[in-house]
């Protein structure tokens, strides 16, 4: 029998499926991952521990199993995370930055002016914000080779995860395209490198990696046991990217949120240009030619469930229980530990809690923290709204949607069905299901009919709570928020 093996590199760990023809899951394995947080708003990861969870997470999934029976293998991997490594001996010469680091905020700012922001935004599709990959480069350019000589040379190459991963298989650097709309580098309608973004960062593209198609071509495996060298690596895509195929949503209108540490609400479009300026601009896959996608990125969705549980002495669990049984009595908790994401798009907004009494007890708190996450889903989803038109199904996936209350609150305050996949590795399925069409085992019409179980919530609150829920959620973004007033809300 022929499996594809599907890799997915996240952010807290590293997961890895094994694949039948039928598109059904026979293995799987995983592998955790930490991160250090060696100043205020600075969060690093262990390149080599990346790599390491890789190997452990694959020899866990085929652990029983003949490896000859993979006949491709599919990459998911965190996006806008980046690093610095030797090209020559591929060592790795910086940590890695991940996306969710502040860091460059201040280098962010200096450049910040109406003709710069127009340029990244036009080019690029993003806005201008440190959890983009290009200030990243910038910051470990000026500090690890500020002359730039090294970079000049091409002695260095800076990547991002997917283009790590690669490197550790040898052979010519490379970037899938849609890993690469996540940089800030990148003319995202020509997806190709842009002379004037690379300029305005101070990045020469000889340190950059070369951007092939999702379906590459990439190096084959190499030192992966117990797999063979030379199997074909058939797939990358970012991970947000991954969830978005494995839904089969192959045609604008259909939008999907993935619930992680952060949260992306991403769905096709036809038509760049009535894009909302609080949405991004991205490559979803890039397969006969780059397929365009509107983005919204929310930085704070698990997270911020960790951090109420911690702040509460209480589990996670025991967090979701808590508020199952309560309702957050006009308490609202706005998650702006690093800034708010999309539609805002605010580094300097704080976090707040709002509403509170000197009768709000534990459970409101609780109930608070977990509306948090719909609340800026919705956000999103209106921004699509304005973008697409009206969001009929929002389709959802990730750790977080496991809670049943949580996914009735989602189609409660966004005002749509919520599908959830009952598959919780759907961005490693994502690759498999691309790495598989590469490899020949589907076409489009046979991805098309795996099968895809889902469980449906749908609206159960009257228009009218909905309205004044959204409402207040809104005062409290604009009470967080640095904007003025006038254009801190939508």
């Amino acid at each position: 029998m022929t499996f594809v093996l599907a890799i997915d590199q996240g952010t807290s760990s590293t997961k890895a499926l094994l694949v039948d023809a039928a598109g059904a899951v026979v293995a799987r394995g995983s592998a955790p991952l930490g991160e250090a947080h060696p100043r205020p708003g600075w969060v690093e990861q262990d390149p080599m521990a990346i790599w390491d969870s890789v190997r452990t997470a694959v020899a866990a999934c085929l652990q029983g199993r003949d490896p000859r029976s993979v006949a491709a293998v599919g990459f998911s991997t965190q996006r806008e995370s980046l690093l610095m490594w030797d090209r020559r001996t591929g060592a790795a010469l910086s940590p890695l930055i991940s996306w969710q680091d502040q860091r460059t905020g201040a280098l962010c700012e200096a450049l910040r002016s109406p003709d710069v922001e127009t340029l990244v935004r036009e080019r690029s599709g993003l806005p201008l914000d440190p959890m983009f990959s290009a200030a990243k480069a910038k910051w470990l350019l000026d500090t690890l080779d500020p002359d730039r000589v090294r970079a000049k040379a091409g002695e260095i190459c800076l990547g991002t995860v997917d283009a790590w991963l690669l490197s550790r298989f040898g052979g010519e650097a490379v970037t899938e395209a849609g890993n690469a709309s996540r940089t800030q580098l990148l003319d995202v309608r020509r997806a190709a490198w842009d002379p004037d973004l690379m300029a305005l960062f101070g990045v020469p593209e000889a340190a950059l990696p070369r951007v092939v198609s999702s379906t590459g071509p990439f190096p084959s495996v190499r030192g992966l046991d117990p797999l063979p060298d030379g199997v074909p690596v058939a797939a990358v895509l970012g991970d947000s990217h991954a969830a978005l195929f494995a839904h089969g949503a192959f045609a604008p209108g259909q939008i999907k949120a993935t619930m992680g540490t952060g949260s992306s609400v991403m769905g096709l479009i036809d038509r760049a240009e009535a894009l909302d300026p609080g949405l991004c601009l991205t490559i979803a896959w890039s397969v006969d030619g780059p397929a365009l996608a509107a983005e919204g990125n929310i930085r704070s969705a698990g997270s911020t469930l960790r951090w109420v549980a911690e702040l509460l002495g209480l589990s996670t669990q025991d967090l979701a229980d808590l508020a199952a049984e309560a309702a957050s009595d006009g308490v609202y908790l706005v998650p702006g530990f690093n800034g708010l994401g999309a539609p805002w798009w605010d580094l300097n907004a704080v976090g707040l809690l709002a509403g509170f009494t000197l009768g709000t007890g534990r459970a409101a708190i609780a109930r608070a923290a977990l509306e948090s996450i719909p609340h800026q889903i919705a956000d999103v989803v209106e921004a699509i709204d304005r973008s697409v038109g009206q969001v009929r199904a929002l389709h959802v996936d990730g750790g977080p949607t496991r809670n049943p209350v949580l996914m009735q609150a989602l189609a409660d305050l966004a005002g749509c069905e919520v599908l959830r996949s009952d598959t919780a590795e759907l961005s490693a399925l994502g690759a498999a299901h691309l790495a598989g069409l590469g490899a020949g085992i589907w076409d489009w019409d046979g991805l098309a009919a795996l099968p895809r179980e889902r469980h449906g919530f749908v609206p159960a609150m009257p228009a009218e709570r909905r309205g004044t829920e959204r409402d207040g959620w809104r005062r409290a973004v604009r009470r967080a928020s640095s904007k003025p007033p006038e254009t801190a809300g939508r």
